[in-house]
């Protein structure tokens, strides 16, 4: 019987404008969008294609090579052309009207979309109900009450409250008037640079570590030393003999940002006796704060310190939501007044309405709960992930709230973020969190906020795929 070549529901009009290899390329995407070319679905060879729609066999090859790069179809030559097994997701994020920022942090880390995204807690356990209800009764609350300027600072029932959480869960003793309520962390940041006015100073930066945190300790106009971690968190003997009078230290103590590790006992000792002798500064980014998945969170680094150096930051964008935008700073009694006053002018505390509504969340009792019901939902997904990974020959480990999944030698994390992005995948390069020219590793760091399910299953085989296809 002879074999008959496939047909394809392609049609052209030598009147269009548009080249032949163009309508070609467009017959068989709207093919394969509509259903009617399955992936893994034979295409005609060039010649074959050629003599059915009475064009060149290089005007076919030219729409072919642009639907490989699409990702749309793959070529070999036991196989032929056939549609990819696995076709690119379309892109539901809403179109923007204005340009965005040619900027590496937004294509990295603030537009990110997909499967394995890093930095947002888990979709499916947002207390969404109860949240509601607190912020409607707060805003109620608030329109009935008299119409007066809030207090910059933040509201003192929801600052109290902090206070309470951060002694009975950080071992970190403060007064409320220590403490400021700021736009999420990066909020926090941006007043405490305003404070101390290092330009022109050296700051210790961990390496590798959060880059939008690098990037603005950069426009304050810091120099920044990238200190290098281990497995004790940074390298304080580094920082030392590399830059001894670096007026700041930004360090992730708590859970070290990405690579999950605890700043030792020792480190930490080592650190803020530094900064006593300097009179230098340390920003504690405690961006997870008891959110610890093996063991109990130690202590906060700031509640060791007794001479009025570390000045601590928090959030409630991984613990309840980014969408608050809500976070909080603890500043040394030294730089209350001058923080008062920034707060005061330039950056006053959020709406008290979400003020209130957290305040009230922690205060009833839901807080603590939705962290012991979160630290279980981690565990066993981070588990669960890495076993599925490691089941498909990969090198997989937990990394405080992420998965880091190693790379054959071969193949660099970049190349594999731009492959994945079109299957809707946001995995994010371990290799960017390092400092521009310095000794970096490949790697990929899955977050943990999708669901269980197929989904997540094929978003799995999806990334596998990727990886195969790049080695």
């Amino acid at each position: 019987m002879v074999k008959r070549t496939p047909k394809l529901p392609v049609n052209i009009d030598r009147n269009e404008q548009i080249s032949l290899s163009e309508q070609i390329r467009k017959g068989v995407t709207d093919a394969i969008s509509k259903g009617l070319l399955a992936p893994g679905a034979r295409l005609p060879s060039w010649l074959d294609l050629a003599a059915q729609l009475g064009v060149s066999r290089g005007t076919v090859k030219s729409a072919y090579d642009r639907l490989k790069d699409d990702q749309l179809v793959a070529s070999s030559p036991s196989q032929g052309t056939r549609v990819a097994p696995f076709l690119p997701e379309k892109n539901n994020i809403p179109t923007i009207s204005e340009p965005v920022p040619n900027s590496a942090l937004y294509r990295d880390f603030l537009l990110a979309r997909g499967f394995f995204q890093m930095g947002i807690p888990a979709k499916d356990n947002f207390p969404a109900t109860t949240l509601a209800r607190l912020f409607s009764a707060a805003m109620r609350a608030r329109m009935s009450s008299q119409q007066l300027y809030p207090d910059p600072r933040g509201e003192i029932e929801f600052r109290t409250e902090i206070a309470a959480q951060l002694a009975l869960s950080r071992g970190l003793k403060c007064h409320p008037s220590q403490i400021f309520i700021t736009s999420g962390f990066t909020g926090a940041l941006s007043v405490i640079l305003q404070a101390l006015k290092l330009h022109g100073e050296k700051a210790w930066v961990e390496n590798p570590g959060f880059p939008p945190a690098r990037k603005a300790l950069e426009l304050a106009g810091l120099s920044l030393v990238a200190v290098p971690v281990d497995h004790e968190g940074m390298n304080i003997e580094f920082g030392l003999s590399h830059a001894k009078d670096a007026a700041l230290a930004l360090v992730t103590a708590g859970q070290q940002a990405p690579l999950g590790v605890t700043l030792s006992l020792k480190r930490r000792a080592q650190l803020l006796n530094r900064a006593d002798q300097n009179h230098s500064w340390i920003i504690e980014d405690d961006y997870l704060g008891e959110l610890q998945l093996n063991h109990r969170a130690a202590p906060a680094l700031a509640s060791l310190d007794s001479k009025g150096r570390v000045i601590y930051t928090g959030t409630f964008s991984k613990t309840i939501s980014p969408n608050l935008r809500l976070g909080f700073l603890v500043a040394p009694p030294s730089l209350i007044d001058i923080i008062g006053d920034i707060v005061a002018t330039l950056s006053p505390a959020p709406e008290p309405a979400l003020q209130m509504a957290i305040r009230n969340f922690m205060h009833e009792g839901h807080f603590l709960r939705h962290l012991r019901k979160m630290k279980r939902l981690y565990h066993a997904r981070s588990q669960a992930l890495c076993a599925e990974f490691n089941q498909m020959g990969h090198k997989a480990e937990i990394k405080g709230l992420s998965i880091l999944l190693q790379l054959p030698e071969t193949v660099q994390d970049e190349t594999i973020i731009s492959q994945a992005s079109h299957y809707g995948l946001a995995p994010s390069a371990l290799s960017r969190w390092y400092m521009p020219n310095t000794p970096s590793h490949s790697g990929l760091l899955l977050g943990l906020a999708d669901p269980e399910g197929k989904d997540l299953l094929q978003a799995c085989k999806k990334l596998d795929h990727v990886i195969r296809n790049q080695s």
